[in-house]
């Protein structure tokens, strides 16, 4: 009880020189989760007697470094986020006195697409890995190389020699893959699920080492871009001959422009999305500060609106924006933390 009050006069410290000096809800975080987050606070600032929330793209890693700095009106109530907050970020924010609570929002699938008009793209992850690694055995087993393949056409070759597998038939066009900075939550979800998964399909994971496999090379093949997805299915449409990597949702709104490939055999689809077929298929995250949670007006309504059922079901109104759904026992999971709110957290 002792600890308890101390931790609550110390809250109440932090709030009382500007108590309710801010009257929005501040959400920070994931461009992949930003349409989805703004469309619920946009309904949630129509339909209840709170402003609307503001919502800031800032991509996953910077989101969750501002939302973990404090506790107080100056610091984000809420990060979204497109892979899992890390330990070293959990330990940052229980550092600076922030309870975290962590809430499933849906899931997402990273497209790997080009412009409709040139030829879709039919690769496994190892053509992948082999196109975007820093670092390669020469020789099939040889010493670490710089990667040496320029063109998709020595992808191809160089996967059948390590595989065994037939030639696809790549193209020789050069390798330039538009990927996101390494802020975004979908740069991390892009190593884990298509470089780090590439290289052990390929075979080259023991010899490029747990960290060298998610590492791109640097030698334009990979071109960094902004947390703007919507920028990358622009340059796309605009150069025919690259490739970019982003959310399922900017694909899915942009099918009149851009064609995303089949991973492994697995066209990209909310289907294989939700079963987990795809390669690419992730779940999408949102934080809140327990700390925040009787403080901040409306902060506990908005994510009971975010995580309900007229929001995130099969005919909830983020499903024609792109956002695949939870199951059902995931949903149950997720709804039934924003009951205990707000002695809750991770």
């Amino acid at each position: 009880m002792k600890k308890s009050f101390v931790i609550g006069a110390l809250i109440a410290t932090v709030f009382s020189s500007s108590a309710f000096a801010r009257e929005q809800i501040k959400v920070v975080g994931s461009s992949t989760v930003y349409p989805f987050s703004t469309i619920v606070a946009e309904r949630f600032g129509k339909n209840t007697k709170f402003k609307t929330p503001v919502i800031e793209s800032t991509g996953s890693g910077g989101g969750i470094k501002l939302f973990c700095a404090g506790v107080g009106l100056q610091h984000p109530d809420v990060a979204n986020a497109s892979r899992r907050i890390k330990a070293k970020e959990l330990a940052s924010c229980t550092n600076n006195g922030v309870t975290v609570t962590e809430f499933i929002v849906g899931n997402d699938g990273l497209a790997f697409a080009n412009s409709k008009q040139t030829a879709q793209m039919n690769v496994s992850i190892a053509h992948f890995a082999a196109a975007l690694a820093a670092e390669l055995p020469a020789n099939n087993g040889g010493a670490l190389i710089a990667n040496p393949n320029q063109t998709w056409a020595d992808v191809d070759a160089y996967v059948a020699e390590y595989t065994g597998e037939e030639p696809l038939g790549l193209p020789s066009t050069k390798i330039r893959v538009l990927v996101p900075p390494p802020t975004s939550g979908t740069r991390d979800a892009m190593g884990a699920l298509f470089m780090k998964n590439g290289h052990k399909k390929l075979g080259t994971y023991e010899a490029v080492g747990k960290k060298g496999s998610e590492r791109l090379r640097e030698d334009g093949a990979a071109i960094e871009v902004g947390e703007n997805d919507n920028l990358i299915v622009e340059k796309l449409v605009a150069d025919p001959d690259l490739m970019g990597v982003f959310g399922f949702s900017f694909f899915d709104q942009n099918r009149d422009k851009v064609h995303a490939s089949a991973l492994d055999g697995i066209e990209l689809t909310f289907d294989t999305i939700a079963e987990y077929d795809y390669p690419g298929a992730r779940p999408l995250y949102a934080y809140v500060k327990r700390e925040h949670l009787e403080v901040i007006p409306g902060l506990q309504k908005f994510f009971k609106e975010f995580i309900s059922e007229r929001a995130l079901g099969i005919d909830g109104y983020l499903f024609p924006a792109g956002l695949v759904p939870l199951s059902e026992d995931d949903f149950a999971e997720q709804s039934a933390k924003t009951r205990k709110f707000p002695a809750l957290s991770m």
